[in-house]
């Protein structure tokens, strides 16, 4: 092959992958990050979560489909694929900062409204997260919850070779027929790094690992009007996490153990929790 067909080659390539290269609109498993898709990007993501605790374990599925409006504007639908365990009756954690909670229907949005360049291949961002969403499953007796609102902001820096994000948000729900679900409060810290190996342009693979910690505060849920004593609580989780990405595809992989946890009432203790999101750009 002579040079200039080589030349033209690679510049072919290098135009049908750009979507994919830009897509850094993943980052960690179960953490808040600043990444949106490019303008005009689609993604969708094919998620599964799993939760064990001493008395119960349970493994959920869903679905996200997300679109860049603007370079730092994107909008997103996630919903359930079904579930499975003995858990299933009672309302998990979120599973990510879009994917939302595992037995809802989540709209969001997320606006990257600050960005900087202090250096070559770095980045400084901040960004907010706006979503709403509404029960699709029911709690035990037959009663349905009210709708959530949930709001969270997050910043960091992201180099060729080290990630860091800082982040809190809050999931407000409304009651409907004396049914309400504890108000949700979390904070999540991210550190990344990006292994000598993997820090080459598509297309070679591009593999990034994180330390992810999650703090979680839930309050009581309502039956009938009635706290639930053995409901909400306190905990505190660690683990690691990692992101694949080649061409058009993603995937990304993590599990928490607990820190600390101090559940309200006689509840089981959490013991694991672990998530596989599969991705794709178009």
């Amino acid at each position: 092959m002579t040079t200039r067909r080589k030349q033209f080659v690679l510049a072919l390539v290098a135009v049908m992958t750009a979507p994919a290269v830009r897509a850094e609109g993943h980052g960690p498993a179960f953490s808040l990050a600043t990444p949106t898709l490019a303008r005009g990007q689609w993604s969708s993501d094919t998620g599964v979560m799993r939760r064990s605790s001493d008395a119960a374990a349970g493994t959920r599925f869903r679905q996200m489909l997300s679109h860049g409006v603007t370079e730092d504007l994107q909008l997103n639908l996630a919903f359930p694929l079904g579930q499975s365990g003995t858990d299933r009756a009672f309302p998990g954690p979120r599973g990510g900062s879009m994917m939302g909670s595992a037995e809802t229907v989540e709209a969001s949005l997320q606006w990257r409204f600050h960005r900087t360049a202090p250096g070559i291949g770095t980045r400084r961002e901040s960004a907010l997260v706006l979503g709403v969403s509404e029960p699709a499953d029911r709690l035990p007796g037959n009663l349905k919850p009210g709708t959530a609102v949930h709001a969270a902001a997050v910043t960091g820096y992201a180099s060729r070779s080290v990630y860091w994000w800082l982040g809190g948000g809050a999931q407000i729900h409304d009651s409907r027929d004396g049914a309400r679900l504890g108000d949700f409060y979390y904070a999540t810290a991210v550190f990344g790094w990006r292994p000598p190996l993997f820090r080459q342009d598509y297309p070679k693979p591009d593999w990034r690992v994180f330390v992810e910690g999650v703090y979680e505060r839930t309050g009581r849920r309502q039956m009938s009007g009635i706290p639930a004593p053995d409901s909400g609580g306190e905990a505190m989780l660690l683990g690691p996490s990692v992101l694949g990405l080649y061409g058009h595809w993603g995937v990304e992989a993590g599990v928490l153990w607990p820190v600390s946890q101090s559940p309200n009432g006689a509840q089981p203790e959490e013991r694991y929790r672990a998530k596989l999101v599969l991705t794709y750009w178009f």
